[in-house]
């Protein structure tokens, strides 16, 4: 393991246990004690800023693509037709209070499927399987209020508001398997399907180690398109993770995964026996939700941090805690020495 490596690996473990030990620091008393605890969360707070930051959120508006199961982004004004529109603006809002117009805001009214925008999580509960979620759960019933999942008293937990806060901050780790494949930043082919060896050989070559619990990201490239060709990025074929691909994540015991596509996995997204029992529709849907409990993100925008060939990092996954919801758009980032 060379020194960058071994630099990496340290920053994340140790940005990790500092924000452990600065949550387990609430509970403390003592003068002296609260002393240096300010002292450590100061060094904890300058280790952090002088860490590089990369991005990983796409810029959402109207024209972002979608998928067809999915309403439409606007920012019109027809609160009819369109998923944004503004219920206030600062024309409207001048002078609102009496104190002569020296105040005027804005404020909007978002309306988009399960708030699965770029990037996006899945819930556990968003995906069943032949009429079950994840740990059994019935799909029916999860879903029999109106108001969301869980929201009937049945599979509360499978809601977005119940992501693991311990997976907010995490280990992640990205496999550049269109680097890999193409030996450049090019992205995968249509219907390109990421296999677990192809995962396995990407691993290796970039010297990195699963480890049970981290993050997994996997570049396929297509990020590219969301903005430059999103007809392209919406299609129906697309570069994906394939059933044997998300098997191999399951394997090394990867709680959430993700890429830089509308949907994960590779499109079509069909599957046939031998590869699964019988016809199935989202296959690896099916497999890493339902059967698995595994969340998927989609809509990750991986090609700074691919090309700056930083593979491990401290990943900051923030959901909307919204209950009973399907999943949430994310503000998502990296960091690293």
């Amino acid at each position: 393991m060379n020194d960058a490596t071994s630099g990496r690996r340290k920053f994340v473990a140790t940005a990790g246990f500092a924000a452990l030990a600065g949550a387990l620091g609430e509970a403390l008393v003592g003068r002296e004690v609260r002393a240096e605890d300010d002292h450590d969360v100061d060094k904890f707070i300058r280790a952090v800023q002088k860490a590089r930051l990369f991005d990983l959120s796409q810029l959402w508006d109207e024209n972002s693509p979608i998928a067809g199961v999915n309403p439409s982004f606007s920012t019109t004004n027809d609160p009819a037709q369109d998923p944004l529109h503004q219920a206030a603006n600062h024309t409207s809002t001048r002078g609102t209070f009496g104190d002569g117009g020296q105040l005027s805001f804005t404020g909007e009214v978002m309306r988009w499927s399960g708030q699965h925008g770029a990037p996006s999580i899945d819930a556990i509960g968003h995906i069943g399987h032949n009429g079950l979620l994840f740990g059994g759960v019935d799909a029916a019933k999860s879903t029999s209020n109106p108001l969301g999942i869980g929201r009937s008293g049945v599979g509360a937990n499978l809601d977005i508001a119940h992501y693991p806060t311990k997976l907010l901050v995490n280990r992640g780790v990205l496999l550049d398997v269109a680097r890999f494949v193409n030996r450049g930043a090019e992205p995968l082919s249509d219907t390109f399907n990421i296999t677990g060896d192809i995962l396995e050989d990407t691993a290796r070559h970039q010297r990195v180690k699963i480890k049970r619990g981290d993050t997994v990201l996997v570049r396929t490239g297509w990020g590219r398109y969301f903005s430059e060709n999103p007809d392209k990025y919406k299609g129906a074929n697309a570069a994906g993770v394939g059933v044997k691909g998300a098997q191999w994540l399951i394997d090394r015991g990867a709680p959430v995964v993700g890429n830089d596509t509308l949907t994960f996995e590779v499109r079509p997204p069909v599957s046939f026996p031998p590869e699964v029992p019988q016809f199935q529709v989202f296959p690896v849907h099916l497999l890493v939700i339902a059967d698995n409990g595994v969340n998927i993100i989609e809509n990750f925008l991986l090609e700074e941090i691919a090309a700056a060939k930083e593979y491990e990092f401290l990943l900051v996954v923030p959901p909307l805690k919204m209950r009973g919801g399907t999943g949430s758009a994310l503000r998502s980032f990296a960091l690293v020495p």
